[in-house]
């Protein structure tokens, strides 16, 4: 195998486009990346891996959704630099319940969703912090005139930083104050404001998850010595 990864160029990127395509319907599903490890994954499993830049770790497709992609064949591009999966894609491939990430049709004016795409709920595939990070990082494009968090990220980082401090302020009043209703309340527009932080940035919410984890079972006191020897 490490011969076959070899003939791969690695040295002009160390992360390698790669797409998904359905090997019975020839519709391409995704683009993604491999790495060698996520490749190498992927040959030893048969089931799609790659590398998620949002997430910064190997990603098995379909971890959280079930939704994976199982491997026909892999064909590499004349350049040694580009990959194509040709995949059977259990349910679907795109966040959005869409069966291809491919759902939107492009010209020289505007862009238009394809009409009639049958769409999966994914509703119950990811948790409430998933989706809503997911939503606010469709508002990049948006207009600010009919989206507040385009507004926003048009606005841009201090204002953002401004309404976090806010909020946070708010948060503990509302805590100062004893009032439970006022408290869940502060504590979801606090939530959303520093999710708006993150998608401004494109640092995915599993990063911070990620971060959370290598804590669990660790003192508080040493996290933050830890911090202060850095």
């Amino acid at each position: 195998m490490q011969s076959v990864l070899d003939q791969i160029d690695w040295e002009k990127c160390s992360l390698i486009p790669t797409i998904a395509q359905d090997a019975k319907t020839q519709d391409v599903l995704m683009l993604a990346y491999s790495s060698r490890q996520s490749l190498q994954e992927t040959l030893q499993s048969n089931i799609a891996h790659y590398f998620s830049r949002s997430k910064n770790r190997i990603w098995k497709k379909g971890e959280q959704s079930g939704h994976i992609q199982k491997i026909i064949s892999i064909k590499l591009d004349c350049d040694n630099d580009s990959l194509l999966f040709l995949v059977e894609q259990e349910g679907v491939a795109c966040h959005t319940g869409a069966y291809s990430c491919f759902y939107r049709s492009l010209s020289s004016h505007h862009i238009t969703q394809d009409e009639k795409i049958p769409t999966k709920d994914m509703s119950n595939t990811y948790d409430v912090l998933d989706q809503l990070y997911h939503s606010l990082c469709e508002k990049h494009h948006a207009s600010p005139e009919v989206s507040y968090t385009a507004s926003l990220f048009a606005k841009g980082d201090n204002t953002i930083a401004k309404k976090i401090i806010e909020e946070a302020g708010e948060f503990c009043f509302a805590l100062k104050d004893h009032d439970e209703k006022e408290i869940i309340y502060e504590c979801a527009d606090l939530l959303y404001h520093t999710l708006v932080a993150l998608a401004f940035k494109h640092i995915s919410i599993e990063r911070v998850y990620q971060e959370l984890k290598s804590r669990m079972g660790q003192s508080g006191l040493a996290e933050k010595a830890s911090r202060t020897k850095k």
